[in-house]
Formats: C-alpha cells, sequence, structure tokens
C-alpha cells in the first residue's frame, strides 16, 4: 500500500515537473466515475448518432454505420473539474476533424459553436473549433476495449490534452458527453447542462475555469 502511495506521488511530481498537471490537479490511476441521471440502455438495433444544425446536409447514421466511418486513436491526458486528472488514455473512434476533412460532414460558414446531445436530456458546450481539433473525438473504445457503459458506452465525447500540451487547448472532462446521441453544430453559443449551473463555459483547465 505504501509502496503504491510513494509510486504516485512520485508520478505527480513527475507530471508537474514535466507541466503535465495543470493547477489543483492530483493524478489518479483510476477511472473515477461521475455522471448525472441512470446509465442508459443501448439496443444496437435501433441506436442512431445525428449530426445537424450549420451543416450543408444532415447526416445520421446506424451503430453499423458509425462504427465503418474512419477510425482514429489517440493518446492523451484528461482532466476532471473534481480535481483528478489520469495521463496517457488511449481512445478511438471518429474524429469530427476527419468526417470534415474528408466531406462526410460539411459545416456551413456560419457554424462556430458545437452543442453535445446526450441520452436523458444532457448537453455540453464548446466551440466548434475545439471539437475539430486532434485532441477531440468521437470515441467508442478506451484502453483498446469499448467503453464500459458508466464511462458512455457506445459513445462519447473526449477532449483531452497531449504531452506536449502546446500542440491544443483542452477542456475540463465535463466537456465531453457520455452517451451522445447528437451534435448539432450552431452559429451562436447555448449553454449546456452544467454550464446552465454555474460552470464555466470554456473550462480550461490549464487556468483553471471551473466555476464562471
Amino acid at each position: 500500500m505504501l509502496n503504491k502511495l510513494f509510486s504516485r506521488r512520485e508520478n505527480e511530481e513527475d507530471a508537474r515537473r514535466a507541466n503535465r498537471l495543470p493547477p489543483g490537479q492530483s493524478l489518479t490511476e483510476k477511472f473515477p466515475v461521475l455522471h448525472v441521471g441512470d446509465i442508459p440502455p443501448f439496443d444496437p438495433e435501433t441506436w442512431t448518432f445525428r449530426i445537424w444544425g450549420e451543416v450543408e446536409t444532415e447526416k445520421i447514421w446506424t451503430w453499423d454505420e458509425f462504427n465503418a466511418l474512419p477510425r482514429t486513436r489517440i493518446t492523451m491526458d484528461i482532466h476532471c473539474v473534481t480535481r483528478w486528472s489520469k495521463l496517457d488514455t488511449v481512445w478511438e473512434g471518429v474524429s469530427l476533424k476527419t468526417l470534415v476533412d474528408e466531406g462526410i460532414i460539411t459545416p456551413t460558414p456560419a457554424a462556430k459553436f458545437a452543442v453535445q446531445h446526450c441520452e436523458g436530456g444532457y448537453t455540453t458546450n464548446t466551440s466548434l473549433d475545439m471539437l475539430l481539433a486532434d485532441n477531440a473525438l468521437l470515441a467508442t473504445h478506451f484502453n483498446g476495449e469499448p467503453l464500459a457503459p458508466e464511462h458512455g458506452y457506445p459513445l462519447r465525447v473526449v477532449i483531452g490534452s497531449f504531452a506536449d500540451r502546446s500542440e491544443g487547448k483542452t477542456a475540463y472532462f465535463w466537456k465531453g458527453g457520455k452517451w451522445l446521441r447528437e451534435l448539432e453544430l450552431r452559429a451562436t453559443d447555448r449553454r449546456g447542462f452544467w454550464e446552465g449551473y454555474g460552470y464555466h463555459n470554456e473550462a480550461d483547465p490549464w487556468t483553471e475555469q471551473r466555476f464562471g
């Protein structure tokens, strides 16, 4: 037990020295579970995912169709507003950037923001630029395995940071909605569930944007 504690502390100090641990965060080797409401059921025969709003053509995929889209695998650090961080997590799924680059989705010139619509009516919002970055993913797998139900199976958004954090802006982990069903592109911003309760609209962990 003590050896594990000292090892975690050493790893935490190494992460701070490498500038990978934001202010106020502690390193964890676990994967804490936090969400609003119950874990929803999943039926692959009826499940669909939709991208709509400020797009040239709305798209709806079945589960099989979604899994046939181009796949991306990313290794990232993740940071939760409840003050834990987890390093070198491996995610696999579909990159919105790839969908746009390959012409599968075409945002209109007015598209500047995105709202994630999840099971149970949960929402969260970001700029569209954040979801089009290399460190954002519509994820189906974590560390080589399908997402666990408590972590958003079958689909969630993940926005993380790379070991070299100059490669992209990140956000606290709540900005990636679990059990994602729709992605709405918008010309104007609209605050999501936690943002409506006073959480910061930008949620940058490096400047501790926890609350607005």
